[in-house]
């Protein structure tokens, strides 16, 4: 399901995680070549992101129950 990227944070092992307007959270890892997230090395790029829009798997599981 389509949610809205509404904040940031990192997590203990220091990876940012999105937090989205479901209030579930999703990882943005900046990790190439497999996950190519560049934006969220910077305040400004994570910022200009807000409102971006992710695929959130667990409102698809959560979905389907």
């Amino acid at each position: 399901m389509k949610q809205a990227i509404v904040g940031f944070h990192k997590d203990e092992l220091d990876d940012w995680v999105a937090k989205l307007a479901c209030g579930h959270t999703q990882h943005v890892r900046h990790n190439p070549p497999w996950q190519n997230r560049p934006w969220v090395e910077s305040a400004e790029s994570r910022h200009e992101m807000l409102g971006s829009i992710l695929d959130c798997k667990l409102c698809d599981v959560e979905d389907q129950h």
